[in-house]
């Protein structure tokens, strides 16, 4: 992985192919590179810098052409190298770029060493076009049908043949590609934004298809080989340049949007009502006894905060599962449980193969809160809650996460007015509250200098521990998952009641011991883990609700909330969070927007 963009055109397409990649930079990459057909066969420019360094590389060829494929690459198999950089060639002949990972890619590479191909990279992708060289007898289409059919595991791959000007080949399986249909032009991308300006008339590639792109036209075929016809979607793609104003990173500028973000999300309803969730939630819900949760990384953490929402407010049984672990278990299916995928942008590999894995195994039920319309997953979904994040460009999602965190606890209390667990009073109260978390997030955000303070401290540690209780206890997951992110230092977070358990041991005054603090039903149990800590010399930092009455202290440092929020807390105490490991990574001077080995679209497993 981890962008394709491609073009057939009348005109130069290198500068559009250039301005696609740069729409698909804020997704994390170590390479990139981009390959037009020349009048003796495809050419190519290639770079393990960014996006800026392959348009200056491109200018001074210059490269030219009409037909052509790009790419932004994040290493699986082999390192961020030139020679691995995509697009990838066979014999001069056939340019290739592709996302996901060839399973079987070791027993075809000795199989084609033994047809004389000759192997000058570490990828699983050259396979591919090695493969689809071996087997082309002058249709580049059916060549591509051909090969993919020896091919185990996921691709989208976009594909050149010197032979055949004027034609892109894409095919998909597992994921995501989108056609862009122009006037006398078309288009090939992994998402819709890349071509934003170029077209809005899309089509969204299914599991299976194989695409050929021409001048006149596009031509799709279905997993059987047999033609198939697509609906082509209107899509107005956001392509405007994000401009960062007075912010030093995306990541920041995005932690500060999320009271507008959370504004845009909340429903703009007098009612928790199932219409929010689409057409025929109503009945779906009205046959559910309990919820599964799937979901990776930052958006398994809001599952697991909502856990307790569903239980406690709509008082209904609720697993949470990572979707990688999910789809390799044996589990006991529940026909009657709704499935919940949670993912920003609607591609997540792993998240999708859980939601597949689910449908087969009988669920019926299906819902995907994401912050893409258009996404793989909303469209291989039965119902939705789409979120108002917008675009998220840092990698070390922030406001994706509390959008999240509003369209499930809207879940939960809808779910508790259709099961009878909700009164008037109480309806109108939780609406009230979440038409005040705007105001209330940026009384958190006021506090940003005193996390400043905090962070040149933190800076120069190696390992943190974070603390939490009850619902705050994903919260202080995501607080450990963003301070390692972008900052490198090693954190990991627990349940303060499982202190005494073994992290205990860990604690020294070298060890920042970071605990969430609201004033709830456990508030006194989690002072007596507080003196824990402080009992083996260890150094707390505290965010504490207003009126828990915990005070600064030798070893004890406290970040007073604004105010405690009740059953919406964790909202705001995730923000803090962000912030302390914003600062820490700006104090280290790390990239914070594109930190090293990681990837904003995670489109493999």
């Amino acid at each position: 992985m981890c962008g394709i963009v491609g073009a057939v055109a009348q005109r130069n397409i290198v500068s559009v192919l250039i301005e696609g990649l740069r729409r698909l930079e804020y997704r994390g990459y170590d390479s990139c590179g981009v390959a037009v057909l020349g009048e003796n066969g495809p050419v190519r420019a290639r770079s393990v810098a960014r996006v800026a360094d392959l348009d200056a590389q491109v200018h001074e060829g210059p490269l030219k052409g009409r037909t052509g494929i790009a790419h932004t690459r994040w290493a699986t198999h082999g390192a961020p190298v030139t020679d691995n950089a995509h697009p990838i060639f066979s014999k001069d002949t056939v340019a290739l770029v592709h996302n996901g990972i060839i399973e079987n890619y070791e027993s075809l590479r000795e199989m084609l060493r033994g047809k004389g191909y000759r192997f000058v990279s570490q990828t699983d992708t050259e396979v591919i076009a090695h493969l689809i060289h071996s087997v082309y007898r002058g249709d580049l289409f059916t060549a591509v049908r051909e090969a993919i059919t020896q091919l185990h595991g996921a691709y989208a791959i976009a594909v050149l043949h010197k032979d055949q000007p004027n034609t892109v080949v894409g095919a998909r399986q597992g994921s995501p590609l989108v056609v862009g249909l122009g006037d006398g032009e078309n288009f090939l991308a992994s998402d819709a934004l890349a071509l934003a300006g170029s077209t809005e008339r899309f089509i969204f590639l299914e599991e299976g298809d194989v695409c050929e792109l021409s001048l006149d036209g596009v031509r799709i075929a279905d997993r059987d080989g047999n033609d198939a016809q697509r609906e082509v979607r209107q899509v107005a793609a956001y392509g405007g340049a994000v401009e960062l104003g007075p912010y030093r990173h995306f990541m920041q500028k995005e932690i500060f949007e999320q009271p507008r973000a959370i504004t845009d999300t909340i429903p703009q309803t007098e009612s928790f009502d199932t219409s929010i969730f689409g057409e025929g939630a109503a009945d779906a819900f009205a046959q559910i006894d309990s919820l599964l949760i799937l979901a990776c990384g930052t958006s398994y953490y809001s599952g697991l905060t909502a856990k307790y929402w569903l239980e406690s407010i709509a008082k209904i049984p609720t697993q949470v599962e990572i979707a990688s672990e999910y789809r390799y278990r044996e589990s006991v299916p529940n026909p009657k449980s709704l499935v919940v995928v949670i993912s920003q942008s609607g591609e997540t590999a792993d998240t999708l193969a859980a939601l597949k894995h689910a449908q087969s195994l009988g669920h019926k039920h299906t819902l995907a809160v994401c912050n893409v319309g258009t996404s793989a997953m909303v469209r291989q979904t039965e119902l939705s809650f789409l979120t108002h994040a917008g675009r998220e460009i840092g990698v070390a999602s922030t406001k994706a996460f509390t959008t999240q965190l509003v369209a499930l606890f809207v879940l939960a209390a809808t779910l508790a007015k259709l099961r009878g667990h909700l009164s008037d009073e109480q309806e109108s109260g939780y609406l009230k509250q979440l038409r005040h978390l705007p105001a209330a997030l940026n009384s958190v955000l006021a506090l940003e200098p005193q996390i400043i303070a905090w962070s040149e401290e933190f800076s120069r540690k190696e390992h943190a521990l974070f603390l939490g209780r009850g619902m705050h206890y994903p919260i202080a997951l995501e607080g450990a998952l963003k301070l390692k992110e972008i900052s490198y230092i090693h954190a990991e977070a627990y349940p303060a009641g499982e202190l005494k358990h073994g992290p205990l041991a860990l604690v020294t005054e070298a060890m920042p011991v970071v605990t969430v603090a609201p004033n709830d039903a456990l508030l006194e149990k989690l002072k007596s883990n507080i003196q824990e800590v402080r009992a083996r010399g260890g150094q707390l930092y505290v965010f504490a609700d207003a009126d828990t009455k915990i005070v600064n202290d030798e070893g004890l440092h406290v970040i007073r909330m604004p105010e405690h929020y009740g059953l919406l807390s964790p909202i705001l105490h995730v923000v803090p969070l962000q912030l302390l490991a914003y600062h820490t990574a700006c104090a280290r001077g790390t990239d914070v927007d594109k930190p090293r080995n990681l990837a904003k679209s995670v489109t493999v497993e």
